[in-house]
């Protein structure tokens, strides 16, 4: 793939790094210094984006640059600035499964001191204890929490909650129609609105990362791992087996027609526009989907999250990080300390951002101006028993071959059998380099 053909290239990108300069803005002054900062475009970077107006307010001192971009776009621009003398970027945000490739590679500033010097409201305890485990890489923290976005399970609850559908549902299932709890509970929800006039459940079997993202959760669902705390590749097991296949049952009697290739923004929409009546997702794409002036639209209002099913949710989070090439490397703590601070942090989820402080998912003033104390508990209940698609070094490679497969069974070019046992070969021959 593209992203991995980077180091065969990236000698011959230097010279092109080390003449971007700023960004195209014009030269700051010789007191002012310019901290270009890396970020994927997605709702939190707007509330981030504004929120910055008053840290630049602050600090005339420092003037932020964000070079936006889709995920798609930003390894391999990543990987370039830190291969040069003097990267292009003073701070970049990091996927969880770069924290152990980058810092192992030297890429990352270690961040104790400035941790231990920060004011003690500052409080590196309170960030949610997932969170700060995935950024510790051989002892050292190397990353602050931006964004979480652990996977749960969002549906359409005034379908849930209608009359004429609880007494469908419990006439041909003899039960009420309740949040699903365990998979079989799903596949039966998802047949049953299917069969009534709209898609159970929106999927994103898109081939590579998004695939594996989402059938992660069903593998977590049925006892699973792909590796074991041992390090031993534990994929192709009865628990892997029951889980694809309960998957591709969904996506056969469930999903939308001709889904196969969907991925976030596909499904997001058909949960949006009233196609689809649950979908697995990021947690904060709650407070969007209920945003009266959002995509859902007359909608909003209408959606509500619950821990997936089976209790235990594929762990993501994207961190702010110091190259170890940054010539501005003060002040892009200064930024970061501010922009995570108990006191920013609570004004950004507010706004709709997405959690990683316990004491804000706590803060009573964060239920009533935000988006409920329901959403907030559910939150905390999926990040406490989350867990990461992967680590290590090879993650970002492991989870991309992963979805590979898994979509050639969904697509029926491969037995579930055949599936697992490429994917075992394969994760296996991944660690062996």
């Amino acid at each position: 793939m593209k992203k991995y053909n980077v180091w065969l290239v990236v000698v011959f990108s230097v010279s092109m790094v080390l003449g971007i300069g700023c960004m195209g803005e014009a030269a700051p002054s010789a007191k002012t210094v310019t901290l270009n900062i890396i970020i994927e475009q997605v709702p939190d970077f707007d509330i981030v984006a504004e929120l910055t107006k008053d840290f630049e307010a602050a600090n005339p001192d420092i003037k932020i640059v964000f070079d936006t971009m889709p995920y798609d776009a930003m390894r391999d621009k990543i990987l370039v600035s830190f291969l040069a003398p003097v990267g292009t970027y003073d701070i970049m945000i990091a996927d969880n499964p770069w924290m152990d490739e980058f810092p192992a590679a030297g890429f990352f500033t270690e961040l104790n001191d400035y941790i231990d010097n920060a004011p003690s409201d500052y409080n590196y305890d309170d960030f949610i204890g997932s969170l700060r485990k995935l950024a510790t890489h051989d002892g050292k923290i190397t990353a602050i929490p931006y964004i979480n976005y652990a996977i749960g399970l969002i549906v359409r609850q005034d379908l849930f909650d209608d009359k004429d559908m609880k007494d469908k549902f419990q006439s041909a299932y003899n039960k009420p129609l309740a949040i699903p709890k365990t998979l079989d509970d799903y596949l039966e929800v998802g047949k049953f609105f299917k069969d009534n006039g709209i898609s159970g459940v929106a999927m994103q079997p898109q081939r590579g990362y998004k695939i594996f993202e989402e059938w992660k959760n069903w593998l977590y669902a049925e006892g699973g791992n792909l590796i074991d705390a041992q390090g031993n590749v534990v994929i192709n097991s009865p628990a892997a087996k029951a889980a694809l296949e309960k998957y591709i049952e969904m996506y056969k009697n469930a999903a939308p027609t001709n889904s196969l290739n969907w991925g976030f923004d596909d499904s997001m929409r058909s949960v949006a526009s009233g196609e689809s009546a649950t979908i697995l997702s990021y947690n904060w794409m709650l407070p969007a989907l209920n945003d009266p002036n959002g995509q859902a639209g007359k909608l909003a209002g209408n959606f509500s999250l619950y821990p997936v099913p089976g209790g235990k949710a594929v762990l993501g989070c994207w961190y702010w990080a110091i190259p170890a090439n940054s010539k501005s490397k003060d002040a892009a703590w200064k930024y970061i300390e501010w922009i995570t601070s108990p006191e920013i942090d609570k004004q950004r989820v507010i706004k709709g951002g997405s959690a990683i402080r316990t004491s804000v998912l706590q803060d009573k003033e964060v239920w009533e101006k935000g988006y409920g104390e329901a959403y907030c508990t559910a939150v905390l209940d999926i990040l406490s028993t989350s867990e990461p698609l992967a680590r290590g070094a090879h993650a970002d490679e492991i989870c991309n071959e992963v979805g590979t497969y898994l979509n050639k069974a969904v697509a029926g070019m491969m037995t579930v059998d055949e599936a697992l046992k490429a994917i075992e070969d394969k994760i296996t021959e991944i660690n062996s380099k």
